[in-house]
Formats: C-alpha cells, sequence, structure tokens
C-alpha cells in the first residue's frame, strides 16, 4: 500500500476518532470543530489521493472560491499539506511535519500535469527493467510548461511536452483511489530511442533494452517495430535497428522492418556524444566506444 493512500486513511480514522470523542467534550480537537471535521472527512472519503478545490466544491456543494479558502485554512490547521496551486495531500498522523514528502508522487503527476503518462526511466522502474534509483519522477504530458522540472512535496519531476496523438501503448494503474497511465514496456523502450536522455544516457538506455530483450514476461520485438512505426520518427528505426543487429541478430524480419523504414540523413545514436564513426547501412553514427555488429 502507497504511503499516499495510507496517508488519507490515516487522516480519515483521526478524523472519526474525534468526532465519536466530540460527543463527550464541547471543546475544539486539533484546531478543529465539528462541523469542520465531519467536512474534511467527506471529502477524505473521496479524495483519490489528492484534494482540489473543485473536489471540495463537488463535496460540500459549495463555491470554489470557498472550497479553496477553506482547504488553505485547513492546511494551516496541519489536515493537509499545500503540494502545489490548488492541490493538497492529507498529512498523516505520525508525520513529524505537516510538509513531509509524500511516497506515491505518480499521483501528484496526474492531480498536476494531466493529460499525461509517466514514461522513460520511471516506466523502466515500473516494469523492473532497471535497477538505478532515479529521484527524478518523469513525465510526458500535453502541457506546455515554463518549468520542465518543478517540485511538489519535496518530489522533482521532469516534463517533457508530448503530442496527444502520441498517447498510445499505455497502462492503466491504480494508485489507491487514483488511476495513472504510465507507459507500456515496449513504449517505454520506443520513448528511450527517440530521445535516450529519458532513459538516463545512452549506456542506461542500452541497458535496459537488454533487459527487456532478456525478460520472458515483456519481451516483444514486433510490437516494438509497430510503436515506432505508429510514432513515426525516422531516428527511431537507425537506433532500434542498429542495436537489435548489436543486441538480437535473430531478429531478422524485425531489423528488417527497421531497414525498409529508414528515413534520409543521418542521426547520432545518442545526440547528446559527439559522434566519430558512420554506420552507412543505419544511417546512424556512433560515439567513442561504440562499434558496428
Amino acid at each position: 500500500m502507497k504511503r499516499l493512500k495510507k496517508y488519507t486513511k490515516s487522516a480519515l480514522i483521526q478524523l472519526l476518532m474525534e468526532e465519536e470523542r466530540s460527543q463527550y467534550t464541547e471543546s475544539t480537537l486539533s484546531g478543529l470543530g465539528k462541523a469542520s471535521r465531519a467536512q474534511l472527512a467527506a471529502v477524505l472519503r473521496q479524495s483519490a489521493g489528492t484534494v482540489t478545490p473543485s473536489v471540495v466544491a463537488e463535496v460540500l456543494a459549495m463555491p470554489r472560491t470557498d472550497s479553496a479558502k477553506l482547504l488553505a485554512r485547513w492546511a494551516a490547521q496541519g489536515w493537509l499539506q499545500r503540494v502545489r496551486q490548488g492541490i493538497y495531500i492529507p498529512v498523516a498522523l505520525e508525520s513529524a511535519r505537516a510538509d513531509a514528502p509524500p511516497e506515491d508522487s505518480w499521483v501528484l503527476a496526474e492531480a498536476a500535469f494531466a493529460p499525461c503518462y509517466i514514461s522513460g526511466w520511471s516506466a523502466a522502474e515500473h516494469w523492473g527493467l532497471t535497477e538505478q534509483m532515479f529521484r527524478t519522477v518523469l513525465v510526458s504530458t500535453t502541457r506546455r510548461v515554463r518549468d520542465r522540472e518543478p517540485r511538489m512535496g519535496g518530489i522533482t519531476f521532469r516534463l517533457r511536452t508530448v503530442n496527444k496523438n502520441t498517447f498510445f501503448g499505455l497502462k492503466t494503474v491504480w494508485r489507491g483511489r487514483a488511476r495513472v497511465s504510465v507507459s507500456d514496456p515496449a513504449r517505454t523502450l520506443i520513448d528511450l530511442l527517440s530521445d535516450p536522455s529519458l532513459g538516463g544516457g545512452l549506456r542506461s538506455s542500452a541497458d535496459i533494452l537488454q533487459n527487456y530483450l532478456a525478460s520472458k514476461e515483456h519481451r516483444d520485438v514486433a510490437q516494438l517495430v509497430s510503436y515506432a512505426e505508429a510514432l513515426g520518427v525516422g531516428a527511431v528505426f537507425k537506433r532500434l535497428g542498429f542495436l537489435l543487429t548489436k543486441f538480437a541478430p535473430e531478429e531478422g524480419e524485425a531489423i528488417a522492418r527497421c531497414a525498409r523504414s529508414l528515413t534520409q540523413g543521418n542521426a547520432r545514436l545518442d545526440p547528446a556524444l559527439p559522434a566519430n564513426k558512420l554506420v552507412t547501412a543505419w544511417r546512424l553514427w556512433l560515439p567513442e566506444g561504440w562499434v558496428a555488429p
């Protein structure tokens, strides 16, 4: 069970306990009166991990401006933590601080950046394709944002803006009561082949591809090529064809499909690295340390 869901349950249990005790005392408990406790309990029951003014307005049937003020008051009293403008999370009873970072960053990403999906190294971690631990959560979103690495609740996100028509090859996962989209294993690889920095760089992305090819559960090379065709980025075919020739030469049909889809011009295996050798068969420049198979 993820901590964000536990926060919601913990706060709700505390509210119900206080509600029961309030039958025997008229004093205000933890800065909340009886009516305010009942309101917050109702909101937490309907929340999916995060609380917004629109949720409060719907649950309590009040104007949105009033719900925003109510959330700010609950946050000031220590029951909620404001992680972004208009987005709050419950504070767990065991937290020593009201601004303790939540563990389930995916729920925050969905609330703040939707339409979006978890991608790149974060998706690779989810599917068990890498053992590296990345502290930043990678999110693909249709939103055009100025800050590409915002922080919410002590968590750093890296955002990349994509077109809505690239939202394919996604899986829906449940995080408590929240639905979050994440790229499936094959789509995760295609994103990495489109931009190796999304996997932490060329070497890390190549390792993720090799783990994918070694996986009995996830390996589907035909699906990889189909996703590459759906994305329609020429450099992806060049990188995928080259890497399959190197790491999975037995995949002759997939390699041939990549070769038939080559576009004009040359690309780099990793745009972030200087390249000194051209593999003409794949129209691909290789960085130092890489050789053609």
